[in-house]
């Protein structure tokens, strides 16, 4: 048991930000880890054109990294936006332009996970039109992520940090990816699992496990306080990783956290080399 026993991946949207996109992947393998996640890259479009597509594919490929964790398009994150999909006008209509951008380039690089941010409560709009329109939204996303064998994720963020987004507690995302599945009964829609965020929301991390691990279909990990690599604060995180194995979660961990004042490739001390490439 303990972190030797998980398999890990590596966010590139936070740490190895240090570089450009195209040599985080490489980054990483030099690290030694094999597997890797990203938040959407193109921030600023749904819809980048294919030569963009294809150069993170190679790069990719050429690093020998598995993609493992693609979130659709979210807005401006890092930034204030927290999604897209619940946002009427024409924040929902990029989401729907990238829903099979996303799909394809996960099927292209073999990605079986794809996270659907719910996105922020904005004024003017009622809390049950945003909900109806997420709903709808994430339905769509769902069947995609079916075409290309992939699930999709639903995750819980804290509020101290994202005051506006409405899904801040494990229950909540747990409804919405209930609420999913029985509107497709395709069953892929799954809780994204972030020991972090839930921690920062003062819920009860190992009760979340037992209650949850069955509908987990990814989890993230970072220390709290600061949002640093296991060890620098007081999350238990090891002990709670075996509490998710014990429960039958066999997924990937996603390493989601800050490296602080270091350059990132430093900030894996805490995970023995031999155990940083997933079997």
């Amino acid at each position: 048991m303990g972190y030797p026993d998980q398999r890990f991946d590596v966010n590139l949207s936070i740490l190895f930000t240090e570089l450009p996109l195209l040599e985080r992947p490489a980054a990483a393998a030099a690290a030694g880890f094999t597997a890797v996640e990203l938040w959407w890259p193109w921030i600023e479009t749904p819809t980048p054109p294919q030569a963009e597509l294809d150069a993170l594919k190679k790069a990719l490929d050429d690093a020998g990294t598995q993609l493992v964790g693609l979130n659709f398009y979210a807005g401006q994150l890092p930034g204030p936006d927290r999604g897209a999909l619940s946002v009427p006008g024409a924040e929902s209509d990029r989401f729907r332009a990238n829903i099979e951008v996303a799909a394809d380039f996960a099927a292209s690089v073999g990605c079986t996970a794809l996270n659907a941010l719910y996105g922020n409560r904005v004024e003017g709009a009622a809390p049950q039109v945003q909900d109806a329109l997420a709903l709808e939204n994430l339905v769509l996303a769902a069947r995609a992520a079916d075409r290309v064998g992939a699930i999709l994720l639903v995750e819980t963020l804290n509020k101290p940090e994202s005051p506006l987004y409405p899904l801040v507690s494990a229950p909540a995302a747990i409804e919405v990816v209930d609420k999913v599945n029985a509107a497709t009964g395709l069953g892929n829609a799954k809780f994204l699992l972030d020991l972090y965020h839930l921690s920062m929301n003062g819920e009860d991390l190992s009760q979340v496990i037992k209650a949850y691990a069955a509908k987990t279909g990814h989890v993230q990990i970072a220390d709290n306080p600061g949002r640093g690599a296991p060890g620098t604060g007081s999350l238990p995180l090891e002990r709670l990783l075996d509490e998710l194995k014990d429960a039958g979660y066999a997924g990937w961990v996603g390493l989601e956290y800050k490296p602080g004042d270091r350059p990132s490739a430093e900030s894996f001390d805490w995970l023995p080399a031999s155990a940083r490439a997933a079997g």
